[in-house]
Formats: C-alpha cells, sequence, structure tokens
C-alpha cells in the first residue's frame, strides 16, 4: 500500500513506512499525517506483520510540521491520533525510528514515539520550536525529559539547537548508532529479531510500560497483574514452554 506522500513495503514480516516528501524534507501536512495513519493501521491489523520501520526518503527523517501548509489551514494531527498521526497512538506492535539526515521538531516527536530508535552517526535531532514561537507540544515536551537527564532535556528545549546521533547514542536517546546510509538496514535487522518472540508477549510488555508510567509501584503491579493472567492464559505461552522443553524454535500464532 502507498499514498502520495507515505509508502509502505513489506520486509518479511516488518513493514517499512516510508515519509516521501523529499523537496520538503518529509515535512508533514495532512496528506502525510492520513498516510501515516493508514500505515499504522496496515501494521497493526494484519496477523503476518510483527513490527514497523519508520523512516524518511533520500537522507531525510523529517523536518517536522510543514510550515507552509499550516498557515494555509491544514492540520498535521489526526483527530486522536495526535501529531502526524503517530504521536498519541497506543500500538501493540513495536515500531522502529530509522534516522538519517534531520529529525526536527515534529519528525523528532515521531522518532520519540517509537519504541526504539536506529539513528546515523550524522543525524541531527532538535526541537527549534521556541525559535518560532512555539513550543514542541507533539510529545517532545513530554517524553524528553523521560528519556534523557532533565537539564540536557531542557537544554534542547529551551535553545532549540540540535545534537548529532553521535551524541544521541551517548545520552541513551537511540538503541543504535550507525554509520551514514545503514539505519534502515539496521532497523531493518533489529524488527526481525524482534519479530522472532512471542507477538503477545511483545504487546503485553509495551502495554505494562504504559500504565507503569507515572504511576505508583503497587499501581503498576496491580496492572501488571492484569495483563498477565490474560498472557498466562493464551496459547503461545503453552508453545513457548513446550518448545523450551523440546529444544526446538517456538511457533507463535498470537492466540
Amino acid at each position: 500500500m502507498s499514498t502520495t506522500d507515505v509508502r509502505t513495503q513489506r520486509d518479511g514480516r516488518t513493514l517499512l513506512i516510508t515519509i516521501d516528501r523529499p523537496r520538503a524534507r518529509n515535512a508533514v501536512n495532512a496528506s502525510v499525517a492520513a498516510g501515516l495513519a493508514s500505515a499504522l493501521d496496515e501494521l497493526e491489523s494484519d496477523p503476518e506483520l510483527r513490527a514497523g520501520v519508520l523512516t524518511g526518503s533520500e537522507g531525510n527523517f523529517s523536518a517536522g510540521m510543514d510550515l507552509k501548509a499550516a498557515l494555509q489551514g491544514e492540520s498535521p494531527d489526526v483527530p486522536g491520533r495526535g501529531f502526524g498521526g503517530v504521536t498519541e497512538v497506543d500500538r501493540q506492535k513495536p515500531l522502529i525510528a530509522a534516522v538519517e539526515g534531520w529529525a526536527v521538531g515534529g519528525g523528532f516527536e515521531l522518532a520519540l514515539a517509537c519504541d526504539l530508535i536506529v539513528a546515523s552517526q550524522d543525524a541531527h535531532f532538535g526541537l527549534p520550536e521556541v525559535t518560532r514561537g512555539l513550543i514542541a507540544a507533539g510529545g517532545g515536551v513530554i517524553r524528553l525529559p523521560r528519556r534523557i537527564p532533565y537539564h540536557l532535556a531542557m537544554g534542547v528545549l529551551l535553545t532549540g539547537e540540535p545534537m548529532t546521533g553521535r551524541r544521541a547514542g551517548e545520552l541513551g536517546l537511540v538503541n543504535q548508532v550507525v554509520p551514514a546510509g545503514q539505519a534502515v538496514a539496521e532497523a531493518l535487522l533489529l524488527a526481525e529479531r524482534l519479530a522472532a518472540n512471542a507477538p503477545l508477549a511483545l504487546a503485553a510488555v509495551k502495554e505494562v510500560v504504559r500504565a507503569a508510567d507515572g504511576a505508583p509501584e503497587s499501581e503498576a503491579f496491580a496492572a501488571q497483574s492484569t495483563v498477565m493472567k490474560k498472557l498466562m492464559a493464551t496459547a503461545d505461552v503453552r508453545e513457548g514452554m513446550t518448545a523450551f522443553a523440546e529444544r526446538r524454535a517456538p511457533q507463535w500464532t498470537g492466540k
């Protein structure tokens, strides 16, 4: 499936989602937002797909909100899904950002909304909204201080100055730092490693992490107990235990 500004391609059990507006540095307008929302629906609804990789075309991830389109009244948000149709979505399947070039403003926020990030060493991450009289309201001011130390996050948010992929790796903001041009290839390899694991277990991890975020420990354990009760009743748990006992690879059904 593809739209004018967003392309999808299947790579084994992974859906590669590419923002395809290179002349606009893959900035997000209404068309891109709709295309990304549709791509995530495809990922979530197809049981053959286990993970997604989000990237941008021709050497840039995304320059964020298309300011020219916004001035003409276009919204880069999708109701109920947030910026780009991505930043406020509770997904069951893992999504990996593969970042080359610039991931700034909403582009950085798209990456922060993903579960994992692979970045080239010369990528650039930044939230320059304050230089335009705005704030990073697509999740940047909320998520970044939870991912890196407070004062470093505030430096990014208050100065609007970018950091390199290498620096993001030093701060633990990204999972892997790779040579330029290798982010998508490495993200696809990482996605295949995730796809080897039980899909219901992957979804359960994400559900517990969301429930525990900011919650008191007692509430977090209570939420985890509810998720575990459902998980233990699945065929995949029995298959995982049986496969271990029989010394073979498990055959997951997602049931």
